[in-house]
């Protein structure tokens, strides 16, 4: 089954948000992870087995101040809608023709003269 976790980490800086989200990243069974808020303060969990109070303690003791505010289960809805905006692909049509250059002779330049038997001495 899985859940999303919603933990509201006090961060002040890019340094802060990057540590955290690293942190919660190699926990095992994480699938995603994303920052929500206003102030980019939430981190949002998506995984199967995660333990919520032990992320929430490990978050304490490396970034700063932690709450955990949300656990729960994750919509079969959320699921549906990412298939379908994968399969809205932008698809870039090129041209049918382009130019070419002139055909060029055996040996990459062009012969001069017109037939092959021509005493050219």
């Amino acid at each position: 089954m899985k859940q999303k976790i919603v933990i509201k980490v006090e961060m002040t800086c890019d340094k802060c948000r990057s540590k955290a989200m690293a942190l919660v990243a190699a926990t095992v069974g994480v699938d995603s992870v994303a920052l929500a808020g206003d102030g980019k303060d939430q981190v949002v969990v998506v995984g199967d087995g995660v333990d919520s109070v032990k992320l929430t303690s490990a978050l304490r003791k490396k970034v700063g101040r932690a709450q955990l505010l949300q656990v729960g289960e994750v919509k079969k809805e959320e699921e549906k809608k990412q298939p379908a905006e994968a399969a809205a692909v932008v698809e870039y049509a090129y041209p049918w023709h382009y130019y070419q250059h002139p055909a060029a002779g055996a040996y990459g330049y062009p012969q001069y003269y017109s037939s092959p038997g021509a005493c050219w001495m």
